[in-house]
């Protein structure tokens, strides 16, 4: 999925920041990975309780100045919250509305069978993600990055 980088969008108020490290540059494409944490890894005991849990990600960054940038670079990923919301929204709440609909739709069209209801109630979903599949070079010009160098912040 691809970012753009010249999307001014460090100086918004309401901004996610993620620090990141430049795994690849590409011609205009810069390749970033994070470290996405659950609220347990930054617990003082997580140790113990072995529940935290960390992910990498990886994001593509469409940027003018790549040949700024160099591999291995610390860098902060800039979105605005907004897009989080968009994105939650999109990924949870829409399939969870389609969802409730189609399992009362389908409970009264079974007369009250809640099996049959249940798996087409799930079954609903596919096509859903289906078309957000299909859609995701479409919603990647709306979900947009920005990079900033880590010595630009500090």
């Amino acid at each position: 999925m691809w970012q753009f980088c010249n999307v001014d969008l460090a100086k918004m108020a309401n901004t996610i920041r993620h620090r990141g490290k430049i795994e690849e540059i590409a011609g205009e494409r810069v390749r970033v990975r994070i470290v996405q944490q659950s609220a347990c890894a930054a617990c003082s005991i997580k140790g113990h309780c072995h529940a935290s849990e960390s992910k990498e990600k990886w994001i593509d960054v469409r940027c003018n100045d790549a040949a700024d940038y160099q591999v291995g670079e610390e860098v902060i990923l800039i979105g605005a919250t907004s897009m989080g919301m968009q994105a939650v929204f999109l990924a949870f709440g829409v399939p969870f509305l389609i969802m409730i609909a189609a399992l009362f739709a389908s409970m009264r069209l079974t007369a009250g069978n809640e099996a049959l209801s249940a798996i087409a109630a799930l079954l609903v979903l596919v096509p859903y993600y289906l078309v957000i599949y299909v859609c995701r070079n479409r919603l990647g010009r709306r979900f947009t990055f920005s990079i900033e160098p880590i010595k630009s912040i500090i």
